[in-house]
């Protein structure tokens, strides 16, 4: 199996204090188009994504596709979750990575690896991703926070840029990789961040917590006890 573009034989392993996340084009306009999955659930995981940067201290960059048009201005969950986010506006390109004040943004976070998401998948995501890898950066494209109008669109955008060296991933994934381990002051943000990606993680916690209260009512009485 090749090694994807620019690991250079390293693992293609999210390193938090080398990575940056770019929010592509989710829009209110063009999560209208979206069909290859619910856009409530691209909604959700890009919120997820957002959340996740701030609390692993990810440089976040937005960008819009002609916003003041048919595809509208940017959900507000990303700022709301991620205000350090920097938006770069563009003069009309469709690849972002076309738009020199948005490549200057990248550049100047001094990350060498770029977490991208976007809607459209096969445009928005693809094409920066794509120009990113050939520029040399470690690209992560995260499909599950990104949409397209159709399922065949995805596979093939899917096949696209891995063919270009891109890494491919999910929502729950960039969260593990960034999150490393549970043994960390903030862990019950990062779970409920798994509640976002996965509602029903939401039990998980609730029998957890639950067996917790169990198990130190039993302390407590035992301790009485004694």
């Amino acid at each position: 199996m090749s090694t994807p573009g620019n690991f250079n034989g390293t693992k293609p392993i999210i390193n938090p204090d080398d990575a940056a996340m770019l929010l592509i084009d989710h829009q209110s306009g063009l999560f209208q188009v979206i069909g290859d999955m619910p856009f409530t659930q691209v909604r959700a995981h890009a919120t997820a994504l957002a959340k996740m940067a701030a609390l692993a201290k990810l440089p976040v960059i937005t960008t819009a596709s002609v916003p003041q048009g048919p595809n509208g201005p940017l959900i507000p969950e990303i700022d709301k979750f991620a205000p350090h986010a920097q938006y770069v506006p563009r003069r009309g390109e469709i690849n972002a990575w076309d738009n020199p004040d948005f490549v200057a943004a990248v550049k100047a976070t001094g990350r060498k690896q770029l977490i991208i998401a976007g809607t459209i998948t096969s445009v928005c995501m693809a094409f920066p991703a794509i120009a990113a890898a050939a520029d040399g950066y470690q690209v992560f494209a995260v499909v599950d926070a990104s949409g397209t109008y159709s399922k065949m669109a995805q596979e093939i955008t899917l096949a696209r840029v891995v063919q270009a060296g891109v890494v491919p991933m999910d929502t729950a994934a960039v969260a593990s990789e960034l999150q490393k381990t549970w043994h960390r002051d903030d862990a019950q943000q990062w779970a409920e961040i798994y509640t976002q990606i996965f509602p029903n993680y939401q039990l998980l916690i609730e029998s957890y917590l639950k067996a917790q209260e169990v198990e130190k009512n039993h302390e407590q009485l035992d301790s009485a006890r004694a």
